[in-house]
């Protein structure tokens, strides 16, 4: 193998490794906003899951307190409101084995999410996300839970990515 083929194999493997762990802390995020609001994430799903949206409030909270890119504050006084709804929940079958046995099921959410500039008072953005979690059908509830709170994850990580870097 030559030399430039090892170096670009050794970038390929530097950077897959460092998929997932990332920070946007000051990536493109207007100067003006310093504090972002995120209200109580409304559930229109119809899908019937107790706890939903303050579990996906308090996901979205959390990644934002951890990124550092706002301070999250109070509605009346934030620079900036992110607002959620729920709009999409399903569950079906992911994995059937032979004999059309139901191995696994794949919770898939949707959530439109509008971010707004409060200062300016215009909308910086709108937009819907879609994202899924797997769980095994043994598992009863609670691992339909693990399902959903995969999903939901994922698309509160990309609900921030758009936030702080989607400009």
């Amino acid at each position: 193998m030559r030399a430039g083929a090892l170096g670009r194999i050794g970038v390929i493997a530097a950077s897959a490794g460092m998929i997932g762990c990332y920070s946007f802390t000051g990536a493109s995020v207007p100067s003006h906003l310093k504090t972002i609001a995120i209200p109580t994430v409304e559930d229109q799903s119809t899908f019937g899951e107790p706890g939903v949206r303050e579990r996906m409030t308090a996901e979205l909270t959390t990644l934002f307190l951890t990124d550092n890119s706002f301070q999250v504050a109070d509605r009346g006084t934030a620079d900036a409101v992110l607002k959620g709804v729920i709009t999409n929940i399903t569950d079906a079958p992911a994995a059937v084995e032979q004999g059309e046995t139901v191995r696994s099921r794949r919770i898939t959410m949707s959530a439109k999410f509008t971010f707004q500039d409060m200062k300016f008072r215009k909308t910086l953005w709108e937009k819907t996300f879609s994202n899924w979690g797997d769980y095994p059908v043994t598992g009863g509830s609670s691992q339909r839970r693990v399902g959903l709170d995969e999903a939901m994850k994922k698309i509160t990580e990309d609900v921030l990515l758009e936030t702080v870097s989607g400009w």
